[in-house]
C-alpha cells in the first residue's frame, strides 16, 4: 500500500521559495486545512506560538493532484553542502522525440527558471547518449535538474 507524504525543504525565506517554486512546477499555495482560514490559524491551533507565524505563504500544492504538496519551513543555518536529495524538473517530453528537440526544450525551460531567480551550473551531454539535462540552483541554492 502506498502512503501520502509532503516533501518538506529547508529555507531561510519561506514565501520566496513557495512563489519560486509553485512557478517552476505548475503548483497553486496551498489551501489550509479544513475548517481554518489560514496557514497560520492552523499553527495557532497546533500551539505555535505567535513569533513562529509568519503569515506568508509557505505550501504548495498540485492542482491536479499528481504530485506532493511541498512544506517550505523556515531554518535557522544556512545551506553549506550538496543536497542529498533533489527534484527533477521534467522538460524534455517523450524520449521518442529528437534529442535536439529535446534539448531545445530543457533549454527553453532552463531560462524561463532563470527569470524565476533560478541559476544555471551546468549542461549535463555527452555525444552518443540519450540524454540531455541542465543542472540549475533555485534562489535559495538548492541543486535541480532539468531534464
Amino acid at each position: 500500500m502506498s502512503v501520502r507524504y509532503q516533501l518538506v525543504i529547508d529555507c531561510a525565506d519561506p514565501d520566496g521559495q513557495a512563489r519560486f517554486w509553485a512557478a517552476a512546477l505548475g503548483y497553486e499555495f496551498a489551501p489550509p486545512p479544513t475548517g481554518f482560514t489560514s496557514w497560520d490559524d492552523y499553527y495557532r491551533d497546533l500551539g505555535l506560538p505567535e513569533e513562529a507565524l509568519t503569515g506568508r505563504v509557505d505550501r504548495i500544492s498540485d492542482p491536479r493532484g499528481g504530485g506532493p504538496d511541498i512544506w517550505f519551513q523556515v531554518v535557522g543555518d544556512a545551506k553549506i553542502v550538496k543536497n542529498r536529495l533533489h527534484i527533477d524538473v521534467h522538460a524534455s517530453g517523450d524520449r521518442t522525440d529528437p534529442i535536439q528537440t529535446r534539448k531545445m526544450r530543457v533549454d527553453t525551460e532552463a531560462e524561463r527558471l532563470v527569470g524565476l531567480g533560478a541559476t544555471r551550473i551546468c549542461v549535463m551531454y555527452e555525444e552518443g547518449i540519450d540524454h540531455y539535462a541542465v543542472g540549475m540552483k533555485d534562489p535559495e541554492g538548492n541543486e535541480f535538474d532539468i531534464n
